[in-house]
C-alpha cells in the first residue's frame, strides 16, 4: 500500500480507527509484558528480604 501524503498514512484508508487501535493495544501488552515481570520479581525480593529479617531477629 502506497500513500501519497501523511494525512493519508494516518487516515490508512478509512481504516485508521482499527489500525491504529490494533498497534496501541499491541504497544500495551508489550509494556506489560516487560513491566509486570519486573515488577512482581521486585516485589518478591522485597517480600524475601522482610522474611529474612525476621528470621535474623
Amino acid at each position: 500500500m502506497t500513500f501519497t501524503s501523511l494525512s493519508e498514512f494516518f487516515a490508512m484508508g478509512g481504516y485508521a480507527f482499527y489500525v491504529w487501535t490494533s498497534y496501541g493495544l499491541t504497544l500495551i501488552v508489550l509494556l506489560a509484558n516487560i513491566i509486570i515481570p519486573v515488577w512482581q520479581r521486585k516485589q518478591f525480593l522485597r517480600s524475601l528480604s522482610l522474611k529474612q529479617q525476621r528470621l535474623d531477629k
